[in-house]
């Protein structure tokens, strides 16, 4: 059996070593290889070299063999390792070594060199490496290397023990009816979210390390056969582009990976719910995922998909229909009201109906500020009392958003520098932008509204015509991985056009994949 005895942790780094070994310190995370020593000092210099200054680098030393004369050393952050497994990856180590040479016996050295390099690495957990710059990269990973003297090889087990969130509901997808399990900052349960549902050896799961210092592990996934050959091939060399670049979220790949940076129009979609990143992958798309991060990205994001909801499909026909229109017509509101209102009380007030247009020019008596100033005061306070709501803890957060909107908008009429119909406009455009299901396009109404309200107030009806044609010039030019953002509106495709306006019955529906391309075979 071995023998072992705990000799000293050290939290703090060796004293000052040669300059050579400075030097090669500081290139012990770069990518050349630096072969491991049959040394276990010097081996342990170059790494203290390294991880010198961190207070919760941990070097346990111990003995092992006949008379414990051989040295061993466990190295790992104390912040990502617990203790309790550490112990449990040493006994593991000994059963596992004791009982190809026979209970009761000391092992030795040539007895761990014989074991591993015959019989391998039995342990799951586990694994042999020979490089010194891999040993830096997995303890910075949050793994337990064990290092001997006398053995160019380490042992590197998996122990990181972290508390992270447990699997819930989905906090800003929240539904009805249907699966209520969300992803958390923990990649390989999110991948397992994934697996569970898509039980198919076609779902392709690919895996990279961002660069720089934080190494963040980037996984993204599709479907083999359904996802489209061109589209995959531009993804991934738009991966390629990005592997030096810091990743710290799903949103930095979004960012790295668009292609027009400076469009208020969201090019790619975000989810936090696994059966939505499910029937994504179904219908061709690319998933993205990112170690630390509970949101999903998923590519490429069309223009019409940014109505659509999960519970779309969990409801009958004519109930999904009917929402979905009702959300495009809370688009058109939330993206138009407020100048429509300008155009039509500055320059337009004939086509308003007699007895509508008295009760606001009624309304607007008094009022010293014209209808765009009034619009933008109006809008402003509220998108500042939208902000301010998100930022406050949540059990204040939508308590202080309502009061503060009923008290300034009250205060405001009662002031006279806004009208009532005003605070009408202002609250409906408010309520319609809340409608959409995914944020992102939502905030580009945030976006859009403003420069329509601005070409209200400078030419009318005329000016948001001029508008509305430079937004749907934009539309239609812009792209999502080199495929028409508007797809399948524009180009026209009536194949795909099952569930963009109307959603079919899923018997129709599923009886083939919704796919966004014409499938192509891979490069």
């Amino acid at each position: 059996m071995v023998s072992s005895s705990t000799g000293s942790t050290s939290t703090k780094s060796a004293q000052q070593t040669t300059g050579s070994v400075q030097a090669s310190g500081k290139q012990g995370t770069q990518a050349s290889a630096m072969p491991l020593s049959a040394k276990l000092d010097d081996n342990l210099r170059f790494l203290e070299g390294v991880f010198k200054d961190s207070s919760d680098i941990i070097y346990k030393h111990w003995n092992f063999g006949p008379q414990l004369q051989d040295k061993a050393c466990s190295i790992y952050y104390s912040s990502l390792v617990q203790e309790d497994t550490i112990n449990y990856m040493k006994k593991s180590l000994q059963d596992l070594v004791t009982h190809e040479i026979g209970p009761g016996m000391a092992v030795s050295p040539e007895d761990l060199q014989y074991f591993f390099d015959h019989h391998g690495v039995s342990e799951k957990k586990a694994t042999l490496l020979s490089d010194l710059n891999m040993i830096v990269d997995e303890i910075s990973n949050g793994r337990l290397v064990i290092l001997f003297d006398g053995w160019e090889k380490a042992l590197n087990y998996t122990a990181q023990s972290v508390e992270t969130r447990q699997v819930n509901e989905p906090v800003n997808e929240s539904v009805v009816q249907g699966p209520r399990e969300s992803t958390v900052e923990n990649l390989q349960k999110n991948l397992g979210l994934l697996r569970m549902r898509l039980k198919t050896p076609k779902f392709k799961i690919q895996l990279m390390s961002g660069g720089g210092q934080t190494k963040t592990t980037v996984a993204y996934g599709y479907i083999e056969d359904t996802v489209d050959g061109e589209l995959l091939a531009e993804f991934q060399k738009r991966m390629q582009q990005i592997q030096d670049v810091e990743i710290l979220e799903t949103s930095f790949i979004e960012q790295l990976i668009e292609d027009s940076s400076f469009s208020p129009f969201p090019q790619h979609r975000y989810t936090e719910r696994p059966d939505m990143a499910v029937s994504a992958l179904l219908d061709g798309k690319i998933v993205v995922l990112v170690q630390g991060t509970g949101g999903m990205l998923l590519c490429p994001g069309m223009f019409t998909e940014f109505f659509q909801s999960s519970e779309d499909y969990y409801q009958r026909t004519l109930i999904s229909t009917l929402i979905r229109w009702l959300r495009i017509v809370a688009f058109l509101i939330a993206l138009t009201l407020p100048s429509i209102y300008i155009a039509l009380s500055t320059f337009h007030p004939e086509l308003i109906p007699t007895v509508l247009l008295l009760a606001v020019l009624n309304a607007r008596e008094g009022i010293p500020l014209p209808a765009f100033f009034e619009a933008l005061l109006m809008e402003f306070f509220f998108e500042l009392m939208r902000e301010a709501g998100v930022r406050l803890p949540r059990p204040v957060g939508s308590a202080v958003s309502i009061v503060g909107a009923l008290v300034i908008g009250d205060a405001a009429i009662s002031a006279g520098i806004a009208s009532p119909i005003m605070v009408i406009v202002v609250a409906l455009t408010g309520i319609a932008s809340f409608s959409i299901p995914q944020y992102g396009i939502a905030i580009s109404l945030r976006i859009l509204r403003f420069p329509l309200m601005v070409s209200a107030a400078v030419m009318g009806g005329f000016g948001m015509m001029i508008c509305f044609l430079f937004i749907l010039l934009h539309i239609c030019k812009l792209r999502s991985l080199g495929q028409p953002y508007l797809a399948p509106l524009a180009p026209l495709r009536l194949t795909e056009m099952r569930d963009v306006i109307l959603r079919i019955p899923l018997k129709t529906l599923l009886r083939k994949p919704r796919n966004l391309h014409k499938q192509k075979p891979q490069p």
